[in-house]
């Protein structure tokens, strides 16, 4: 069975586009609008995905069933595995006391919440984005804020709005490669244009992030913090991206940024320290000159607030072993990402890894086994392609060189090192699963919609329509890539889907297809605080399942304001700073 896609089934392309855009409208209009569940928000949208293909696109029945099966496939090994391993290691944390002493160094660190929020939502955040990516920082860093003392909603939504700039490099540069992969530009340059954008938003999430919990003149107050975070982290991004390779860019920038504000605030402290007005207050009240609390909490004066918060005092030893799971991962993500060590796995133990074509060569193309009756059954048609090409569906069934693999072995390696025994081992795991079975549900459901949106061709309506904006389109291309991560929860998936569109746009309207092609991954990392797979993890690691919708709305104008700043840059990058797109980079090796 062979199938082309068809990009106007009903003559006029703005009432395609909106047919096309149903998936998207049933889903965020049930999420945010009617507050139903995540994984029942995704089986609808993946349901109207799939009518949409057959009804009105001629999409083959039996082909939709196929791209969406192999969606969900994709997303259970390839991103909730990965985020029920790193959920798995913190609730081992939890269980052996360890999470405890890691939440009490922090409090001992700084008791405001501010530099909280920066300490874990952004640079550990970072750093767990780096590693595992796909949700795993909301996951971690969000059930972390919760231990300090953060209320749910605000550890879910804050975690949201911090884990963007860090996305185009998550799971060891992930997002990165697929830009290179489906584009077939040099990943040198691509990694590198991306590396010129977001240090920009690098230094504004931060400031964003306390503004958003704090007024005006609270947020200043912790300005120079602000600053020491958001240009380290900018710094190493930019260098890493442009001097080293794409694999540890976040790694490095989590770990850069956090040493230099720990080692900033050893020497600088707020003039007050300010707590919700939910937070342990003093039995007395404040002195008279102190500042009148807020709507959202209040201040003490620093040298006031000793004693305050009860605050345990722990050994370095102790405080060593507390996060050794957590360095342990970083170990795992790193080995698993090595190219040698993976493709060692992948030949030893992956299932049809290596295809000899009868002529004795290497079958090209991505590894794994055909998808029976979807390999290469549906034909891409111009304007999105210059010429009919076949889509390939190929599944590797990477078990053990899956980044989900390595997390779950960091895991158990702590848990034995810990003291936790087999059976221990095996009902934290139980556990684990149960909580977050919905998320899996939604994370699934979510990359079967993505599939089918894919291969039915409804993400190439939608990408066309953007391209009709003119001399605007660095502007609103770069909101395709917020699209594609907002319907997939990916900006891996959002990469796959619209880079080779991208290029092809901006090469018929005269702009740099590096530009445009970095601007999809760049401007997808602002999509990633509104897509059900998020907003699903979020709220699962913070045990607040139900308020879905809530979050939504809360983030939903953060995300558009943030994507539309990206999209500027992207313009400047068009039309005024035009030699600052590379060409012709080589990594250092």
């Amino acid at each position: 069975m062979q199938w082309t896609q068809i990009y106007d089934p009903l003559g006029h392309w703005w009432l395609s586009t909106l047919v096309a855009a149903l998936p998207i409208i049933v889903l965020f209009g049930l999420l945010a609008g009617l507050k139903v569940r995540p994984h029942w928000c995704a089986i609808a949208g993946a349901s109207t995905a799939v009518a949409v293909a057959i009804i009105f696109f001629k999409m083959p029945p039996t082909l939709a069933a196929l791209s969406f099966g192999y969606g969900v496939a994709f997303g259970v090994l390839k991103i909730a595995w990965i985020v029920l391993a790193a959920v798995y290691l913190y609730d081992i944390s939890v269980e052996t006391g360890q999470f405890e002493i890691m939440k009490e160094s922090v409090a001992g660190i700084t008791a405001d919440r501010r530099l909280q929020v920066l300490l874990v939502a952004f640079c550990f955040g970072a750093f767990i984005e780096g590693a595992a990516g796909f949700g795993a920082p909301v996951a971690i860093a969000g059930a972390f804020m919760i231990g300090l003392g953060f209320k749910p909603f605000h550890a879910a939504a804050l975690n949201l709005i911090a884990n963007t700039a860090p996305v185009a490099w998550g799971a060891i540069g992930t997002p990165v490669h697929a830009l290179a992969a489906v584009t077939a530009l040099p990943e040198s340059d691509l990694n590198a244009m991306i590396g010129r954008i977001l240090p920009f938003t690098a230094i504004i999430v931060p400031f964003w992030l306390v503004r958003t919990m704090v007024n005006w003149r609270d947020t200043f107050e912790v300005f120079p913090a602000i600053a020491v975070v958001g240009v380290s982290f900018a710094l190493t991004q930019f260098f890493w991206s442009n001097y080293v390779d794409s694999n540890l860019v976040d790694i490095m920038g989590g770990v850069v940024s956090l040493a230099a504000v720990l080692i900033f605030l050893r020497f600088w402290k707020p003039k007050k320290i300010w707590r919700f007005d939910y937070d342990d207050k003093p039995a007395a009240p404040p002195p008279p000159a102190a500042p009148i609390a807020d709507d959202m909490g209040g201040e003490w004066p620093a040298e006031k607030f000793d004693g305050l918060v009860k605050v345990h005092t722990y050994t370095a030893g102790q405080v060593f072993k507390a996060w050794t799971p957590f360095a342990i991962l970083s170990l795992f993500v790193l080995l698993w990402g090595l190219p040698k060590i993976k493709l060692a796995m992948n030949q030893a133990t992956t299932p049809a890894f290596k295809v000899v074509l009868a002529n004795g060569k290497v079958r090209p193309g991505p590894p794994g086994w055909d998808v029976p009756y979807l390999h290469n059954a549906i034909s891409r048609a111009a304007p999105v392609v210059t010429k009919p090409t076949p889509e390939a569906a190929r599944y590797d069934f990477n078990w053990l060189s899956a980044t989900g693999t390595g997390c779950f072995f960091a895991a158990i390696v702590s848990g034995f090192l810990l003291g936790l025994g087999p059976l221990q081992l095996m009902k934290i795991f139980w556990r684990t699963l149960v909580r977050m079975r919905l998320a899996m549900i939604a994370i699934s459901f979510m990359l079967g919609l993505g599939y089918v949106t894919r291969y039915s061709g409804l993400d190439a309506v939608l990408g066309l329509a953007f391209t009709r904006t003119g001399w605007l389109y660095p502007f609103f291309g770069t909101f395709l890539g917020w699209l594609g991560v907002a319907l997939t929860g990916s900006d891996t998936s959002s990469n796959a889907l619209f880079g080779s569109l991208q290029r092809i746009t901006s090469q018929q309207l005269g702009i740099d297809p590096i530009l445009m092609c970095a601007a999809n991954s760049a401007g997808g990392v602002m999509g990633k605080m509104v897509d059900a797979q998020s907003i699903t993890i979020a709220t699962a690691a913070t045990e607040q399942v139900g308020n879905e919708g809530i979050i939504f709305r809360f983030v939903v104008w953060h995300s558009v304001a943030l994507g539309s700043i990206v999209g500027i840059i992207v313009l400047l990058y068009a039309y005024v700073f035009k030699w600052a797109v590379p060409h012709g980079l080589t990594f250092v090796k």
